[in-house]
């Protein structure tokens, strides 16, 4: 007769006799290692799901970054225009002896000029619309002609030949360089950048390398006042990485490597 299992785990019945039977140390170790997997399957789970919800939390900040700067250059921007011109014809109106309302009305339309233009860069630096229309090519060679006429670098741009990007990953790849070029203009003291982004065995790496004074790349990164601590933390929500290498007095280099969703 097979033994037959009582009402507790710890028991046997077999001849109507009953026997204690303690766990052995396989039987807990099995336990163990179930409940290890249990927990581990759980922790990838919810690690998925946090950058899940990452993702979808950026593409909100990024679609409304794209709202503003639209509304921005369509609405403030175009009443700008307009009020400048309605000041412009008043001006054309007067006589030429009001020179008192002439210098007030040249002062208001030199201010409408000023403002109109603060406001299409800040559209720009907001969402410029190069990087949605023309993509993300485009958009670096854009933002390296801008941001050498403004800080006096000089920027190459090399880029190869790149498989289509989805739009989440173009916006990651200008933010990154766009937060390194703006770092480098605020502290490097460089000269010359040169921004590289290149397909490499499934990924896509993004290089802003400069020659100006270095840093401790540690501390650069824990810096909240440069951006990279976040910019690398976004790059985790994609599986990505960024590592910057340094050398006082010999430059900056800072690579982002992102694996291409597959397919």
């Amino acid at each position: 007769m097979s033994p037959l299992r009582c009402a507790t785990d710890s028991t046997v019945r077999c001849h109507g006799t009953t026997t204690c039977r303690w766990p052995t140390p396989m039987d807990d170790l099995a336990a163990l290692r179930q409940q290890y997997q249990a927990l581990l399957d759980r922790l990838q789970r919810n690690e998925r799901e946090f950058r899940r919800l990452g993702r979808a939390v950026w593409r909100v900040q990024e679609d409304e970054r794209r709202r503003l700067a639209r509304e921005l250059h369509d609405g403030v921007g175009q009443n700008l225009t307009a009020i400048k011109h309605r000041l412009a014809a008043i001006a054309n109106t007067l006589p030429q002896d009001a020179n008192n309302v002439q210098a007030a009305l040249d002062a208001a339309i030199a201010l409408c000029s000023d403002t109109l233009e603060d406001t299409r860069q800040l559209s720009r630096l907001l969402r410029p619309p190069v990087l949605d229309d023309l993509g993300l090519e485009a958009a670096l060679r854009w933002l390296a002609r801008t941001q050498g006429e403004a800080s006096g670098l000089d920027i190459a741009v090399e880029i190869g030949p790149l498989p289509a990007l989805d739009t989440d990953l173009q916006t990651l790849l200008f933010r990154v360089a766009q937060e390194a070029l703006n770092n480098i203009a605020r502290h490097a003291q460089a000269r010359s950048v040169l921004l590289r982004l290149v397909e490499r065995a499934g990924k896509v790496q993004l290089q802003v390398a400069d020659d100006g004074r270095g840093c401790e790349p540690e501390a650069a990164m824990r810096s909240g006042g440069s951006g990279l601590g976040g910019m690398r933390e976004r790059l985790r929500l994609y599986d990505g990485t960024l590592d910057m290498h340094s050398t006082p007095g010999a430059g900056t280099r800072l690579r982002a490597v992102v694996p291409l969703p597959a397919g």
